[in-house]
């Protein structure tokens, strides 16, 4: 859901109480990148669609392409992401009938400028000056495309893209044996599709139980795995490997919950699986029998997984400087530093003296900020 507010509340007669709100989201990918269209009316360009402003004054502030046979507006994101929303806002001044109808497109190729990609969705009948959000599912791509499929203008004020970067691309890799020069890091190059897989896949040994191992190097909730195989044959190399997520390294990561078994693939090409939101640091790929395990890619989004525990403290001293409050977190910081580690303390409202608080219904009760 996409918004600027995020709102509690209670329906009925009642307190309400709040100790802390968190709010977990992404940005929108489509600023700061680079937009092109087809053509341009008067000085309506395209990057007008993704300058941050949904409703700007007039048709100066959109960007239109002429009128012509698919006229379309491309956005390159510059890298590949996983896609979960594109929104879409049309002219505030009339003319709904330029935006209504168009097809928004994702994906990585760029033949027919990419209008060939795959469909996220068709833009219904908006009336003036509104705005649209559309899933797309998990859609990966570099480019996401509106292509007007008849003789018209295309208007867009603006496009918003919410999604997910390759979080393989941060991490480090590492696999059981490695055959010839085909190292485990080849996997998460950012190259799908290469012809030489000893340049460019990662695989190991003839052996039982072969395995390929990615450290995120944080703790993440995973969406989404990609997978792709080689394109000169050997399928077998990949097809009936298990795909397992979790933050265990018992036996090197293999005993950790599965996501997924990679199917029958057909040579050279690439399978999406939904993980769901399983947490883990570690993605493992491991095949259970005797054999090859070849991978030319490894794919992985999902969003940073964060828990925090927050602790309420009764203190003796009744006078308390920012000094001393300083003191405290660092005696904390130095007593919880050598049971445990990524942790990170700070003050949510310093320290007060206790004071009482009647409530109405409950007599009297003590309060500790």
């Amino acid at each position: 859901m996409v918004g600027r507010y995020v709102n509690v509340l209670m329906p009925i007669v009642q307190y309400l109480s709040l100790c802390e709100v968190e709010v977990y989201g992404t940005e929108n990918l489509a600023l700061k990148r680079k937009a092109t269209q087809s053509s341009t009316f008067s000085t309506s360009l395209a990057p007008n669609a993704i300058d941050g402003v949904r409703y700007g004054p007039g048709s100066a502030s959109c960007s239109i392409a002429s009128p012509e046979m698919n006229s379309w507006w491309s956005l390159d994101l510059l890298k590949e992401y996983e896609i979960s929303t594109v929104i879409i806002s049309n002219r505030g001044d009339g003319f709904p009938e330029q935006t209504n109808g168009a097809e928004i497109r994702i994906g990585n190729s760029l033949v027919n400028n990419g209008n060939n990609n795959p469909i996220c969705a068709v833009i219904p009948n908006l009336s003036v000056k509104s705005t649209v959000s559309f899933s797309c599912n998990g859609m990966v791509g570099r480019y996401v495309n509106v292509v007007m499929p008849t003789v018209q203008y295309l208007s867009l004020c603006e496009v918003e893209v919410y999604g997910t970067e390759n979080l393989a691309l941060k991490g480090t890799a590492t696999q059981s044996s490695t055959y010839s020069t085909c190292e485990a890091a080849y996997a998460i190059d950012d190259q799908r599709y290469r012809l030489d897989p000893v340049q460019f896949c990662s695989i190991t040994s003839y052996e039982n139980n072969p395995w390929w191992r990615l450290d995120l190097l944080g703790y993440y909730q995973i969406s989404t795995v990609i997978i792709t195989n080689r394109r000169d044959g050997s399928p077998d190399q990949t097809n009936g490997a298990e795909i397992r997520i979790g933050n265990s390294l018992d036996n090197n990561g293999n005993n950790n919950p599965i996501c997924a078994v990679i199917p029958d693939l057909q040579v050279g090409t690439s399978i999406t699986f939904s993980c769901n939101g399983m947490v883990g640091r570690y993605v493992n790929v491991l095949m259970p029998i005797v054999q090859h395990l070849s991978l030319c890619e490894v794919e992985v989004y999902g969003t940073v997984y964060s828990e925090k525990t927050f602790l309420r403290l009764k203190f003796s001293s009744s006078d308390y400087t920012a000094v001393e409050s300083d003191k405290i977190l660092h005696q904390l910081q130095s007593a919880l530093g050598s049971h445990i580690s990524d942790f990170n303390l700070s003050w949510t409202q310093l320290p007060k003296k206790e004071e009482e608080q009647k409530q109405e219904h409950r007599g009297s009760c003590v309060k500790y900020l």
